[in-house]
């Protein structure tokens, strides 16, 4: 009888034993399942000029946060810098330009950087406070536009279609000083550095400022500009990367967040018609 108890027990144990390790069997590879689901966080760090681009980024934040995506801006207030960092890997990618600037960049630089994706249009406007009209422009005016060659030529293009000066045909983008035909107030046009445009507003009778710069010294384009640029205008602003890394997951979820119905609602909210979407 005591050996029949004494085997009886010893089979209890085994079984008690055996379904115990079944059980952290099914708990570890429960938890392998688990931890192959989890998203590996990574960090984009993204350079972009500090309105409208870095307000936007700022505004997508939270949506890539979810997807495991830290989101790191860096703001820049010239138009070099950002290019010339995303080249040297110290970027990600970056949100400033539009395709003619990129392209003339990677030209002159030697760069390959692509566009990623469109995400909006800053138009172009021609700010004074010395005069309310163009027809207030005295003979020999001084007119300041950007000294960089894509939208120093874009500056030129809005001065033609306001019969301000006259362009050589076909020059487009492309146009200079230089390529002036015909100049009947004798504009004296100096160039400036982008940025530094909204600075020099008081010291010369008209200035064509980038829309982004001109919303950073609180001028409001729909507003304040004497004339502005229609909003046919190609000089989309797009998010740039590397050939190394523009099919990564990352940057497509970056350019998958800027192009969503909640990023076109706040620029339209935000921007008031200054800056426009350039996606549907």
């Amino acid at each position: 009888m005591k050996k029949l108890s004494f085997i009886l027990l010893a089979l209890a144990v085994v079984i008690a034993l055996s379904a115990c390790g079944a059980k952290k069997d099914e708990n570890t590879n429960n938890n392998a399942a688990a931890g192959n689901n989890e998203v590996k966080e990574v960090t984009l760090k993204v350079g972009a000029s500090p309105v409208p681009h870095a307000e936007i980024l700022n505004f997508i934040k939270p949506a890539l946060k979810e997807k495991g995506i830290n989101l790191e801006v860096v703001e820049f207030n010239d138009y070099v810098q950002p290019n010339t960092q995303l080249h040297e890997k110290q970027l990600d990618a970056n949100f400033f330009q539009h395709v003619p600037y990129l392209d003339d960049f990677n030209k002159e630089h030697g760069y390959d950087l692509v566009n990623v994706a469109g995400v909006h249009f800053e138009p172009m406007g021609a700010y004074s406070k010395k005069i309310k009209s163009i027809d207030e422009l005295k003979d020999g005016a001084k007119v300041a536009i950007p000294n960089d060659a894509t939208n120093g030529g874009r500056a030129l293009q809005l001065l033609a279609a306001n019969k301000l000066i006259t362009l050589k045909d076909g020059v487009g983008v492309a146009a200079t000083v230089h390529d002036i035909t015909e100049n009947p107030k004798n504009l004296k046009i100096t160039e400036v550095e982008a940025a530094t445009l909204p600075r020099v507003l008081g010291e010369v009778d008209l200035d064509l400022i980038n829309s982004n710069f001109a919303l950073e010294a609180d001028l409001v384009p729909t507003e304040d500009a004497l004339f502005i640029e229609s909003s046919d205008s190609p000089y989309v602003n797009i998010l740039v990367a590397r050939p190394d890394n523009k099919d990564s997951e990352a940057i497509k979820a970056l350019a998958a967040a800027l192009q969503t119905p909640d990023v076109k609602k706040f620029i339209e909210d935000t921007y008031k018609g200054a800056i426009l979407p350039a996606f549907e």
